[in-house]
């Protein structure tokens, strides 16, 4: 990805978002505002810079950028936490040549002492994934949950991205659809800002982007976040609707990859079908051990 112009539309899609009114401006200039957010010299204005150097800074130029800028910037456009984070990742992979991640498979490899710890989760459905969204590890009940995308015939790894753009029956599995995919394309947009020059990254984006009208029009607001907690609603195929709350948590000595953890609060019907969920994932595994 050219990282200039990942900063020039990172900058100007903020920029679209925050009104005059909502920055504490009078309209600048008074008549008919030509652009749907503010100027860029209200920018340049709100973050104590001259509008010439706010023009090089949009136009991609970010290398050259101070922290107190960049911290500047962020308060002028009222970036939230991933926002910040991101505008700083871009301007630190501008400042240096991205090294290229050769080893990445290997460092993709869940250690086995990582992989006791997620199977020991036997009353949450858990996974462990990278910032590509491939599926790295899953203990048993997360199987369950994720079987329609753990049976599909897509190559390995699964992929979450892959699935919900390219697989029709995501639809299905996900029924807030659209809420769910605007997290997944985020999600993917942070991790281009941390690792621009991973062509293991790149790769895939380049072919969500040819292939899917929906991921094209999601990718190209910027829009970045960072997942932490929250609900998620599925439709899983054996016991129906259910919704999880999920924490997703880096792992200690192991910054890339990411657990997901989900469950729910005892006595609730969400409960009692995750227990149904535990159930049927005993009996499909007892089927198979048996051949039946």
């Amino acid at each position: 990805m050219d990282t200039a112009h990942e900063i020039r539309e990172f900058l100007a899609t903020r920029r679209a978002k925050i009104t005059p009114q909502r920055a504490g401006l009078p309209a600048f200039g008074g008549g008919i505002r030509r652009v749907p957010g503010l100027r860029r010299e209200e920018v340049a204005l709100l973050a104590g810079v001259s509008i010439d150097y706010y023009a090089r800074l949009e136009r991609g130029q970010l290398a050259g950028a101070s922290e107190e800028v960049l911290d500047a910037l962020c308060r002028a456009l009222q970036l939230d936490d991933a926002e910040r984070s991101h505008l700083h990742d871009l301007a630190a992979a501008q400042r240096r040549r991205p090294a290229r991640r050769t080893a990445r498979r290997a460092k993709d490899s869940v250690p086995a002492g990582l992989k006791r710890v997620l199977e020991s989760m036997t009353g949450s459905p858990a996974f462990i994934r990278n910032g590509r969204l491939d599926i790295l590890a899953v203990n048993d009940l997360g199987r369950a949950l994720y079987a329609p995308l753990l049976t599909t015939t897509a190559p390995a790894p699964v992929n979450i991205a892959r699935f919900q753009f390219l697989d029709p029956t995501s639809r299905g599995f996900f029924p807030d659809w659209n809420a769910s995919v605007h997290t997944t394309v985020s999600l993917l947009r942070t991790e281009a800002g941390r690792a621009p020059g991973d062509a293991e990254l790149t790769g895939p984006i380049g072919e969500l982007v040819t292939r899917s009208d929906e991921f094209r029009a999601a990718w190209a607001k910027h829009n970045v976040r960072l997942h932490h907690t929250g609900r998620k609603p599925f439709r899983h195929p054996a016991v129906g609707e259910i919704t999880l709350d999920f924490d997703a948590m880096q792992l200690p000595g192991h910054p890339e990859p990411t657990l997901t953890a989900y469950s729910a609060e005892p006595g609730t019907p969400d409960h009692d079908t995750l227990m149904l969920l535990a159930s049927w994932a005993a009996t499909e595994q007892e089927r198979v051990d048996t051949g039946s």
